[in-house]
């Protein structure tokens, strides 16, 4: 009896065993969805290079934000870096609430979103958004935005819509970040008017000569659309893979990193993990605090392992 009973508890403590071994080989990758802009794929570089160093295999899919979120849910993505509130409540939110989506650690403060100009175009009296449709004629009636579905771009089409600002007639210049700065690149020279959606941290705040329109608090929100940029987890992600889950919440950036790691990447043409690595080499500092509680994937000391990584 007793011997049966024994066999049985040791087959039920195996039992019981086999799923969070499952769950650790699931760990092996960590899947982040990247939306393509400098400062997202940045973050995810750096969050990268340190969770191959830790014995991880990060995978990174560039799709848009609706498509993020939707993976997230759909359990086809683990991480996203890139959660940008209060721009992006409209559609994050309702994921974050169903509790398909995790909104964990605020991974950058500081950070700002809202409609921009050339500084020569803010010198000629446009300096609010109130200003924009009196010069509908040297705008074109035309806001130059990033990829289409963003929620940037949504803000700037629901404005539209309601008519605020006078702004009725106008109409969203789809593109991409890359396709935006071209623009503005091009008319900067000859002093041609453009409004675009500008944002920090960024290497155009130094590139170019430009100023954020006051006024669309209503939309962008206070501060000229200051914004805080969230780490989001599927939901069940960290309980499943706690390590990982204490690396994500201990990552928080700065405005200074940010800014030297996306002019590395857009300024200097160096490879996003090749910009992150040298960026960790040079200011090893920052590991102390991103590892602290962390270890390898096989349960080693997390800071040394990724410091000889590195």
């Amino acid at each position: 009896m007793s011997h049966s009973k024994t066999t049985t508890l040791g087959a039920l403590a195996l039992f019981a065993a086999l799923p969070s071994a499952a769950l650790a080989n699931e760990c092996t990758t960590v899947r982040f969805a990247e939306v393509g802009w400098t400062d997202i794929t940045a973050t995810t570089a750096l969050a990268s290079e340190v969770l191959e160093a830790l014995g991880y295999s990060p995978r990174v899919d560039t799709v848009s934000v609706p498509i993020a979120y939707a993976g997230m849910r759909n359990n086809d993505f683990d991480v996203f870096l890139g959660n940008w509130m209060p721009s992006m409540a409209s559609i994050s939110d309702p994921y974050v609430e169903d509790g398909d989506v995790e909104r964990r650690v605020a991974n950058l403060e500081g950070a700002k979103y809202t409609l921009a100009v050339p500084q020569y175009v803010h010198d000629a009296g446009v300096t609010s958004v109130t200003d924009l449709a009196e010069h509908a004629d040297q705008f074109d009636s035309r806001i130059h935005g990033i990829e289409a579905g963003n929620d940037g771009n949504e803000l700037i089409e629901q404005m539209i819509a309601d008519d605020a600002y006078g702004l009725g007639g106008w109409q969203v210049v789809d593109s991409s970040e890359a396709g935006m700065l071209s623009e503005l690149t091009t008319r900067v020279p000859n002093e041609e008017w453009m409004v675009f959606l500008g944002w920090e941290p960024h290497p155009m705040n130094t590139n170019f000569d430009m100023a954020y329109l006051s006024g669309a608090d209503d939309y962008f929100g206070p501060d000229l659309g200051g914004a805080t940029v969230y780490t989001n987890t599927r939901a069940g992600f960290v309980d499943e893979c706690p390590n990982v889950g204490q690396l994500l919440d201990n990552m928080t950036f700065t405005l200074e990193m940010e800014n030297e790691l996306m002019a590395s990447i857009m300024d200097d043409g160096v490879a996003a993990r090749e910009a992150a690595n040298a960026y960790l080499k040079e200011h090893d500092e920052v590991l102390e605090a991103w590892l602290d509680g962390v270890t390898t994937r096989d349960g080693d000391e997390g800071l040394a392992a990724v410091r000889e990584a590195l």
